[in-house]
């Protein structure tokens, strides 16, 4: 099986040699743990209602570069640093899911890679499959 980078022009890359965003092994995407952030890579969006829908946004895009869409998502892993406020990243996550909702693990954690940043989330899709109903 040949592991491919996948890349899109509307999601910022790390730096060389610290990670990638995304890898397509087979039918299988791995998305790796994204923030809000913009182009330049600088921390965007306020509240983790906000943070959520940019993050969302630019899986999808990364997806989309892939072969497939959010609906091919099984499984996110979200990362906050205020589990009291978890309802926005719900809100965020009900707006952009339907059907059989992905698996999900939620995680407070003490901090992020910057202070401005609340939210980060990872998924796990399988593409070439239909789909969730």
């Amino acid at each position: 099986m040949t592991i491919r980078q996948i890349i899109s022009p509307r999601v910022a890359e790390p730096p060389p040699r610290l990670w990638s965003n995304c890898l397509r092994a087979g039918d299988t995407v791995y998305v790796s743990g994204l923030t809000a952030r913009d182009l330049e890579l600088a921390p965007t969006g306020g509240s983790q209602y906000e943070q959520a829908r940019v993050v969302f946004e630019r899986m999808a895009q990364l997806l989309a570069a892939a072969g497939g869409s959010l609906r091919d998502v099984v499984k996110l892993t979200v990362y906050v640093t205020d589990i009291t406020r978890r309802d926005e990243v719900w809100q965020a996550r009900a707006e952009v899911f339907d059907g059989a909702f992905p698996t999900a693990t939620l995680v407070e954690v003490s901090a992020l890679a910057e202070p401005e940043i609340a939210v980060e989330i990872d998924a796990i899709a399988v593409l070439d499959q239909g789909g969730r109903p």
